[in-house]
């Protein structure tokens, strides 16, 4: 694949439509359907499970940058907002997914997560880097712009 495209799924008909970066922001529609893509959720952390992670972190087409987390946790509520600001920041050029341990721990055993916040920052399927801990904003930029 082009590493200058997305892969977005029409959430009308299910068809799969590759659709330029550079055209991200024109308002995409299904090739199929018709119906305008919702690129507007690259802006956003998706939610990651178990039976997602492989899909949405390890096949993504984009880095990825995975916020693992629980909801008792006082760093990961700080860094939470962070995460949205990273999220539009950087839309169409790195996802941010956030993976609640809690309610997922076979992803935090597979990869030995054994303090949050920790994130993982992955390109191509493979963890590149592992994070541990509230890092600052301006940290957080300087690792995410090695892997884009």
């Amino acid at each position: 694949m082009n590493d200058n495209s997305l892969i977005l799924a029409c959430s009308k008909c299910g068809a799969k439509n590759r659709v330029p970066i550079s055209r991200i922001d024109e308002t995409p529609k299904c090739g199929k359907c018709g119906k305008v893509l919702p690129a507007e959720i690259l802006s956003q952390p998706v939610n990651v499970t178990d039976s997602t992670f492989d899909r949405e972190v390890l096949a993504s087409t984009l880095p990825v940058l995975v916020d693992c987390w629980a909801p008792w946790c006082g760093p990961c509520k700080a860094i939470g907002p962070i995460m949205e600001e990273l999220a539009a920041k950087y839309r169409a050029r790195l996802k941010i997914a956030k993976l609640n341990v809690d309610d997922n721990p076979g992803i935090g055993s597979r990869y030995s997560i054994s303090s949050i916040p920790t994130m993982l920052l992955v390109k191509n399927g493979q963890i590149i880097d592992t994070l541990i801990g509230a890092l600052p904003k301006e940290q957080l930029e300087s690792q995410i712009a090695r892997i884009l």
